[in-house]
């Protein structure tokens, strides 16, 4: 799947050792015991086929970022100025260098094999991830972040980079995303100028780029807006693409989401009154998540017997759930 990436998408790099070494850092996390607060932690889920046993997806949360090197962002901002001789105001927008967003939990890595995107399941993976924050709040920052992945041409280089950041380091964008996959992101933090960059000054398809998300993004896009994500004027450095944030606690998930007890485990699918949600039980590397029939009973939740197997929970289990739409 790492492959089938395009490029652009570091959370996820075509490189086995590098990926070893998530899944490493990921097993760590799920492992670790509470803490006071978020820390330098992994988690990396996978959707499975229970068919097949393939998996067919993936994604990611990130409990702080920042911790071991600077997480950079370029802030779009505004210089105006005003010329009493001429009888003209100029506004320069400008992106300056930050680490505002420091500190925050992030999602990502989201990824879904070309042949599955149909029915959902993007967004079975995405909201896990929300339910999972919720299940384990102490774990996460009261901001959480998404970078998108910008616009890539036919070729696979930025005009984003190729117009700012390139300049600088004599190496393709291919290069240094490949490198920031692999080694992280210090090198920005020795070789780039911390001086503002004019936008007016770079070409015109470095401009054109600024804050606009992938083709291939515009859907995950979309599904951060519903869940209350909002695009501050903060762009990733490398290919200028969008970073969208929100208060954590404010996610429509976290928010929307209730906690039940399993009451039978008769529900069929289309059966009268049951609606198709998502349901989500077990804490850390036991946690697990489905999309299932249920209908409240009983003072508590009847829900389908598939969805009860592959969740494995029985009756008497609490189960966390929101609606699918």
């Amino acid at each position: 799947m790492a492959k089938r990436t395009g490029g652009g998408f570091t959370n996820l790099p075509p490189d086995r050792k590098a990926l070893g070494a998530k899944l490493e850092r990921s097993a760590a996390a799920f492992a670790a015991p509470e803490s006071d607060g978020p820390r330098d932690d992994l988690y990396v889920f996978v959707l499975e086929n229970t068919a097949t046993g393939e998996v067919r997806g993936t994604c990611q949360v990130f409990g702080s970022v920042g911790r071991k090197w600077p997480f950079y962002s370029y802030r779009i901002g505004a210089l105006t100025q005003h010329s009493e001789e001429l009888g003209r105001t100029f506004r320069a927008d400008i992106l300056n260098l930050s680490t505002d967003l420091e500190g925050a939990s992030e999602v990502g890595g989201l990824f879904l094999h070309p042949g599955e995107r149909a029915g959902g399941l993007g967004l079975l993976l995405a909201r896990s991830r929300y339910l999972f924050i919720r299940a384990h709040r102490a774990r996460f920052a009261d901001r959480t972040l998404a970078e998108l992945r910008g616009v890539i041409d036919e070729a696979g280089g930025s005009p984003f980079w190729d117009g700012v950041a390139g300049r600088f380091f004599g190496m393709s964008f291919q290069e240094a995303d490949q490198f920031n996959a692999v080694h992280g992101n210090q090198f920005i933090a020795d070789l780039m100028p911390k001086h503002a960059v004019y936008i007016a000054m770079l070409s015109e398809a470095a401009r054109a780029v600024i804050g606009v998300p992938h083709p291939s993004g515009r859907a995950a896009m979309r599904m951060l807006e519903e869940e209350g994500f909002a695009w501050e004027n903060y762009i990733d450095i490398f290919d200028g693409g969008p970073t969208m944030t929100v208060r954590t606690d404010q996610i429509r998930t976290v928010r929307e989401a209730a906690d039940t007890a399993v009451t039978a485990l008769d529900v069929v699918p289309e059966q009268g009154g049951a609606t198709k949600r998502l349901l989500t039980c077990g804490k850390l590397a036991e946690f697990r998540a489905a999309y299932g029939w249920a209908i409240e009973r009983d003072g508590g939740l009847a829900i389908d017997p598939d969805a009860a197997r592959v969740l494995g929970v029985g009756i008497g289990d609490r189960v966390s759930h929101v609606a699918r739409d």
